[in-house]
């Protein structure tokens, strides 16, 4: 009786609700929207599926609003944004989805603590994700016919317009095609800008259970499906919690193309000495490149982020330029904490590379000769090798580098699929690696490729879940062409499905490697291809997606050649940078060559936990530590 009464509830909250929400679907149904294509219809369900997979609702409540922005005010009927605020709803009960409005305070008037309150005359648009078997036959029958993509198992999106009367009643309609074009847009952004939300330990009472966040605003391009775009095929479409949030930042031409939030820095001028150990390597002036030890150094006493000879060239470089940037970069100091990863129990910092090899035991051995200027005479890719595994992880212990042998046990419903990982605590733990092992430093380069394969490009996921082949052009290696050994973990990690061709193309490939092929494992095959991209990708089977890391693109006058390519074959392309200013500047570059972010900067998860260390600031830089996508 008692499975019974539970199953009987457990349909009832169901085709009810029990929690914030205005109930189920109304009926409405796409196919009788006006002027809409099956094509777009498709595209609907698959931006709702891909926010289903985000999960949104593990964190946000009802009462966490965010300010929506959706191009130009001009570009929608009435000259305004049709509904600029937001919630989900779902996190606590009840219907699972997400709410839309026509401005906050309406949003406001219908939160309430424990349900959504029926406002006279309010109206919003609605999209609740709801079991197949519950829905109406048009939509069932919509769904078969057109063959749309499930969100999650078995629930797809069922979108309408509800007016609540004077009455309490509640008035439903279709969205008109305009609506849903605003719709498409959200749920495009949003799935990429939601998981960047930071919780602010301090900025919520303790007696409450919802999370509260940082002020946040996140700008991302969508592209518009081709019968949408009236000759603009991307849309600027920006994020925002609180729903006021606004940039506050004076743009500069090295600041990021969607900045950080800062006040204006006064205009008096503060010194403080850098307190760092007398061991520590030698720093040059932001200001006149002076080389000057660390302990005798200035920086600036507001961002501590810019290292100065003396005071006077630290009041020049205010003036000149340091200005400017000063709130900026202390916004990025900030962050330094974030960052930092203390799962590690092995030094962190390498202010001087060769001493911190030595502190591991791991100085000119194996892999780790890339990680210091002892071996820069000898050109990448060939530094001599002289046994196996053991020796290209300079002699560390058995247990403190992962084996050449597959993962076990790791089954997803009794099937084979390649291993999905959220970061460096999960990789550590299935390969039993002691936290005090140092070979994250190096992995970071071929997971952060598997992370790009499997997490962020879902044409690769979705080809390697296939078991299909996937071709990734990796431009510009260096290093990582004496890596190869800890390139083959990618083959682990793959469990037995699919299959990688890496072609990997730059300048520094070395004459004799051009056009050799290193078949790490059964599944992965490195090709080795000297020369420019732009020049060499002719010669090249097609990629399904492009790769650089630590690219530096604001570096490097040919990244202009390559950046044409990719914007015209199409192909989505993911860039890591060390720092934030330099994702900053790498923004600059890529919308200056007409690209644009599809893949928001973000922390990479599987960034180096090894603080790289510049001579002349501060900022918190890793290899690898942050990522950035375009045609994504």
């Amino acid at each position: 009786m008692d499975l019974h009464l539970k199953n009987l509830f457990d349909r009832f909250q169901e085709q009810f609700g029990s929690g914030p929400g205005l109930g189920p679907g109304s009926g409405t149904c796409l196919m009788k929207v006006e002027g809409i294509s099956s094509n777009f219809i498709k595209l609907l369900f698959k931006a709702s599926a891909a926010l289903y997979r985000t999960e949104p609702w593990r964190r946000l409540r009802p009462g966490h609003l965010f300010g929506v922005r959706v191009g130009k005010d001009s570009d929608w009927s009435g000259k305004k944004q049709p509904f600029p605020c937001s919630q989900f709803i779902g996190g606590d009960g009840g219907d699972i989805g997400f709410y839309m409005f026509r401005s906050e305070n309406d949003a406001k008037k219908m939160t309430g603590s424990r349900e959504t309150i029926r406002v006279p005359n309010v109206e919003l648009l609605r999209v609740t994700y709801e079991l197949e078997t519950l829905m109406f036959p048009s939509n069932r029958k919509m769904i078969k016919s057109l063959s749309l993509e499930a969100s999650g198992n078995d629930r797809f999106p069922v979108i309408d317009v509800t007016r609540c009367t004077s009455s309490g009643e509640l008035q439903f309609r279709n969205p008109t095609l305009e609506e849903l074009k605003f719709v498409y847009a959200f749920m495009r952004a949003i799935s990429l800008v939601h998981p960047l939300l930071q919780a602010d330990k301090e900025g919520g009472p303790n007696w409450t259970k919802l999370i509260s966040f940082g002020p946040f605003i996140e700008t991302v391009d969508i592209q518009w499906p081709p019968e949408m775009a009236r000759g603009h095929e991307l849309v600027a479409v920006t994020i925002s919690h609180p729903p006021g949030q606004a940039y506050e930042e004076k743009i500069s031409s090295t600041a990021s193309s969607t900045p950080t939030k800062y006040a204006e820095p006064p205009d008096e001028v503060t010194f403080m000495d850098i307190r760092v150990n007398s061991n520590s390597s030698s720093r040059h002036c932001a200001m006149c490149e002076k080389e000057v030890n660390g302990d005798q150094s200035l920086c600036c006493g507001r961002c501590r982020a810019v290292v100065y000879c003396t005071s006077l060239c630290q009041k020049q470089h205010w003036k000149e330029s340091h200005k400017s940037m000063c709130g900026l970069y202390k916004a990025m100091m900030e962050r330094e904490e974030e960052l930092v990863m203390k799962i590690f129990m092995f030094p962190c910092s390498a202010a001087q590379p060769c001493k911190w090899l030595e502190s591991l035991g791991i100085h000119q051995k194996g892999m780790w000769r890339r990680k210091c200027s002892c071996y820069s005479h000898c050109p990448f890719g060939l530094l001599p090798v002289k046994g196996g595994l053991l020796d290209s992880w300079g002699g560390l212990d058995d247990e403190e580098y992962p084996g050449d042998l597959p993962f076990h046990n790791q089954l997803r419903d009794g099937i084979s699929s390649p291993i999905l990982l959220s970061g460096w605590s999960e990789y550590y733990n299935l390969r039993s690696l002691p936290l005090s092992s140092p070979v994250a430093d190096i992995l970071s380069h071929p997971l952060t490729v598997y992370h790009i394969l499997t997490a962020l490009s879902i044409n690769t996921k979705n080809l390697l879940l296939k078991g299909k082949e996937v071709i990734l052009h990796y431009l510009g290696p260096e290093g990582e062409m004496d890596w190869m050994p800890a390139f083959s973990e990618i083959s682990h990690l793959l469990n037995g499905l699919g299959n990688i061709q890496i072609i990997m193309v730059g300048p520094e490939v070395p004459t004799n490697l051009s056009g050799t092929t290193s078949g790490i494992s059964s599944r992965v095959r490195v090709n080795l291809v000297r020369g420019v991209y732009q020049e060499e990708a002719t010669y090249l089977p097609s990629p399904h997606v492009i790769v650089a890391l630590n690219c530096a693109l604001d570096r490097y006058s040919s990244w202009g050649g390559a950046l044409d390519l990719i914007k015209a074959i199409d192909v989505p392309a993911f860039f890591t940078e060390q720092s934030e200013i330099l994702c900053a500047n790498a923004k600059q570059v890529l919308r200056g060559a007409g690209l644009h972010i599809t893949h928001p900067v973000t922390p990479n998860p599987f960034r180096s936990p090894v603080k790289n260390h510049d001579s002349s600031t501060n900022l918190p830089s890793y290899s690898n530590g942050f990522v950035l996508g375009v045609n994504a």
